[in-house]
């Protein structure tokens, strides 16, 4: 396939009515071209003398007048302030042919940066993006770093719950594929877009901003009849233009508690660059569920850390004045790992990001009300978060789920552990609040209060009896992945089934509610791995 960018660049080379260089005094004006090469613009006089020969990413273009420019290229002083040293003055022959120069000009910066434009596909453009306007350049870099490692690719393509459902979700749904165009939003490996091409799909643009592009490509070039039908772009979503608009989104963005690396803001920026107006997202929906659980092992676990801090005599030092603030550090760091659910005291809740609609500043601040009802008398350590998505698809509606008690994934879950534990009765009301703010370090602070209501008669006319709160860093996060605790049952205690989601009414107008309320199929796995064997 030929490249898009040729598409664009069809005229190449532009007469000139004049040239003069404006950094020499013995240059005069005389007729000329420019060209646009490989490597930048090249501009020279009818003797063949080169003016200018420079990437184009160094020169800046300024209008005098409706056929008068002037290119000046960047330099350096010698206190390494930025000026321009080098300037060539060009006029063209008539307007049209002036503006149509600026185009092809304004294009090729677009589509070039100073590592010049790649064999498959194109780089972002090198001025600062929305990306990099709401997100620290460290963070950056570390992020696109950890993505652009196999093993950390391999790390995902191994997760079979994940790899497994996205697989079936596409194929199941080639109506939805055949023919269409689909954008891969953070492709990383390319595997969804080698998925798309298997259902059909007549194109894919595999976006991916770290070096896995350079990984991507050799991947959809060892696959050659998939990989005709596929093109990496290496850039942001933010800043890469295309040729044409997607009919269909296809994307990784969930971290986790779902939010985590801040993708789902790209995910919807990629939605209204370049998704048309009836096309779908893969996945549609997502849904952060939530319960308290009681689990004395893990407080004990984390508030041991900090006894090192309670030595008074370490070497002759007292490090008891920095046990408090140890004690709450620990406790400021959210736990990820699997738990068993029979540690849930209430039945769950969720809040429901409904990719299609949600703006992308709605995700910069979320603020999610809590109520439960306990089920047995307990002292409550928290809360505990997982998510599912929707791949809302033509033909099957799948979910990939987080669960505990559901096959483990590579994301785990999350519990986030109060400093100060409530207790509460069997039938008890606990409210609270779940407040996750945005950072630029591309994650989350969370903010969490629970409280439990007044029990018993009259408790509609009472208040708040206990509350507690935390602060949480969902950048800084305790990996716990040692396997889950044998939680032995007590004499009085039956087992129970996994918790069922309380019935909560979502409002969504292209969504039927009974999908976003369905639960995942408890024979999804044994679904997927069917289809897998039947493709192989």
């Amino acid at each position: 396939m030929e490249d898009f960018g040729e598409q664009k660049r069809k005229q190449r080379e532009f007469a000139l009515a004049s040239v003069s260089d404006l950094s020499s005094l013995s240059s005069s004006a005389s007729p000329g071209f420019a060209r646009f090469t490989g490597d930048g613009l090249q501009i020279q006089h009818e003797s063949h003398q080169i003016a200018l020969n420079v990437d184009l990413p160094a020169i800046q273009l300024f209008r005098l007048g409706p056929v008068q420019s002037v290119c000046t290229v960047e330099g350096s002083d010698a206190g390494k302030q930025t000026s321009y040293s080098r300037g060539v003055a060009i006029q063209f022959r008539n307007e049209e042919e002036s503006e149509a120069f600026h185009c092809v000009f304004q294009q090729w910066k677009k589509e070039f940066n100073v590592q010049g434009n790649l064999p498959n596909g194109t780089n972002a453009i090198t001025s600062k993006s929305k990306f990099d306007e709401k997100i620290e350049p460290s963070s950056a870099k570390m992020y696109f770093h950890y993505y652009g490692q196999l093993l950390h690719q391999q790390n995902m393509l191994q997760d079979y719950v994940r790899t497994g459902t996205y697989y079936a979700a596409v194929i199941e749904n080639r109506a939805d594929f055949t023919g269409r165009v689909v954008v891969d939003v953070g492709a990383g490996s390319g595997i969804l877009s080698l998925f798309a091409a298997q259902a059909g799909a007549k194109h894919v643009y595999a976006v991916e901003a770290s070096e896995m592009a350079e990984y991507a490509r050799k991947l959809i070039a060892g696959n050659p009849i998939l990989g005709q039908r596929i093109t990496v772009i290496k850039g942001k979503v933010e800043d890469v233009e295309l040729p044409e608009k997607a009919d269909i989104l296809i994307s990784e963005p969930m971290g986790t508690l779902l939010v985590n690396e801040r993708m789902l803001e790209s995910y919807v920026i990629a939605r209204d660059r370049f998704l048309t107006p009836k096309g779908k997202m893969f996945p549609t929906v997502g849904r952060i569920h939530m319960a308290p659980f009681s689990d004395e092992y893990l407080f004990v676990e984390i508030a041991n850390k900090a006894l090192f801090w309670q030595q008074p005599n370490y070497f002759g030092v007292d490090l008891t004045p920095l046990h408090g603030t140890a004690f709450q550090g620990y406790f400021s760091q959210p736990v990820v790992d699997a738990f068993d659910p029979r540690l849930l005291i209430a039945p769950p809740m969720f809040h429901v990001i409904d990719f299609t609609k949600i703006k992308e500043e709605e995700l910069y601040e979320i603020d999610i009300p809590l109520r439960f009802t306990a089920t047995v008398g307990a002292r409550v350590h928290g809360l505990a978060c997982w998510f599912d998505v929707l791949f809302n698809g033509s033909t099957v509606q799948r979910w990939l789920t987080t669960a505990p008690g559901s096959p483990t994934t590579h994301w785990y879950q999350l519990r986030c552990v109060l400093s100060q534990p409530i207790y509460v009765m069997a039938g008890q009301e606990i409210t609270g609040r779940l407040h996750l703010i945005a950072h630029n370090a591309q994650s989350y602070t969370i903010y969490l209060t629970l409280s439990a209501k007044m029990w018993g008669p009259g408790a509609e006319q009472g208040g708040i009896l206990q509350t507690s709160s935390c602060k949480l860093d969902l950048k800084e996060p305790y990996y716990r992945m040692s396997q889950p605790q044998a939680y032995p049952l007590t004499q009085d205690q039956q087992p129970q089934p996994f918790l069922q989601t309380q019935d909560i009414h979502i409002q969504s107008q292209d969504l039927d509610e009974a999908e976003i309320m369905q639960q995942p199929s408890p024979n999804s796995c044994a679904q997927i791995d069917s289809l897998m064997q039947n493709a192989s």
